[in-house]
């Protein structure tokens, strides 16, 4: 179901400002990909370009290529919508929509998709929340507020949201830098469970987080004030964090700057 994003020459831009240039990397199926780097470097920016919702913003645009399994999303006969349901997104603050049920949060994207029964949505609920380890906390007060969760429920409320649509691929970003500690631990091992299922490409300032969840690791980086973000390098996590090939990356990831 997950599949393989490939990006080749990737620049994208607000307005007549480059903000990322010539990024090219392959993401595997089924696993967690990490991108970290220091604040303004291009991170989120990227991550919004996977999914087409770096567009949205006025005067935005990307050149380059992005690949799902070999498909181009930025082909003139794939509509947006359709890339952003087959690649979800979670935001840094847990964002259900406030006058929703927690039933109709979960719900809401696939009413948007079309009709569906009664039952299925029940039982894609069901599965969503399940799936988000959630259920078991909120079976019996499916009618009550969304925003009436704590923060580590809400997100957690967000990420069934964006699995029950059932994309192949979710983009995480900065998904616990508004929780506490147990609810980030919460979303970790919720990552873990989610990545036998999905690509998962996560966003994080919190290199523990980095090294603990992810696979392999992007480290993104400016040349200098001003000047458009670049992947300085990609690896295996572990080699990442222990072996790294660019200075800049070890200085990085040891708190010498950034």
């Amino acid at each position: 179901m997950s599949k393989q994003i490939q990006v080749s020459g990737l620049d994208a831009y607000y307005g007549s400002h480059k903000a990322i240039e010539d990024v090219s990397m392959t993401i595997e199926p089924r696993s967690i990909t990490a991108f970290i780097g220091p604040s303004g470097c291009g991170k989120s920016t990227f991550l919004r370009t996977l999914n087409r919702m770096h567009e949205v913003i006025p005067g935005a645009r990307v050149e380059g290529k992005v690949l799902l399994d070999g498909d181009d999303l930025y082909s003139n006969n794939i509509e947006p919508v359709t890339v952003r349901r087959m690649i979800g997104m979670v935001f840094q603050r847990p964002n259900p929509f406030p006058t929703m049920s927690i039933y109709d949060n979960v719900a809401a994207g696939l009413r948007l998709n079309g009709r569906v029964s009664k039952a299925q949505l029940d039982d894609t609920v069901e599965e969503s929340l399940k799936g988000a380890n959630l259920w078991n906390e909120v079976k019996d007060r499916l009618s009550k507020p969304g925003a009436g969760l704590s923060g580590g429920q809400q997100q957690r409320l967000c990420i069934a949201r964006a699995i029950a649509v059932k994309p192949q691929v979710l983009l995480m970003d900065e998904p616990c830098s508004a929780l506490d500690p147990i609810s980030t631990l919460a979303i970790e091992d919720l990552m873990a469970k989610l990545k036998d299922e999905y690509t998962i490409v996560i966003v994080t300032h919190n290199m523990q987080q980095a090294a603990r969840v992810s696979d392999r690791t992007a480290f993104f980086n400016l040349a200098e004030q001003g000047k458009p973000g670049k992947v300085i390098e990609m690896d295996e996590t572990s080699r990442m964090f222990t072996n790294p090939s660019q200075k800049a990356t070890e200085d990085y990831i040891t708190g010498r700057f950034g």
